[in-house]
């Protein structure tokens, strides 16, 4: 999934509230937060984006390791599929 293009939904609305994200998805009614941390990656896939390119910008912006840094974002993307917040495809070659 390094490779996968992930992108926000369009069924989906957000704010920034003192640094973390508040997102209503349109489709079924229901608010989900994210810390400061995962609004940073919210606003990162506003457009589509490689994972592999989202795991590279946090290493550089937090100085966390790489493979906890996948491990974390891999987790954080599942939840907000499994929402349908976001998309995820395969990247095209």
């Amino acid at each position: 999934m390094p490779s996968s293009i992930v992108v926000a939904t369009r069924e989906q609305i957000y704010c920034n509230l003192n640094g973390e994200a508040v997102i209503l998805n349109l489709s079924n009614g229901m608010y989900y937060g994210l810390d400061a941390i995962g609004a940073h990656i919210w606003s990162l896939i506003q457009e589509p984006k490689a994972v592999s390119d989202i795991v590279e910008t946090l290493t550089v912006e937090y100085e966390v390791e790489r493979d906890r840094c996948q491990r974390d974002l891999l987790s954080l993307l599942g939840k907000l599929a499994a929402e349908n917040l976001i998309s995820i495809e395969p990247q095209q070659v």
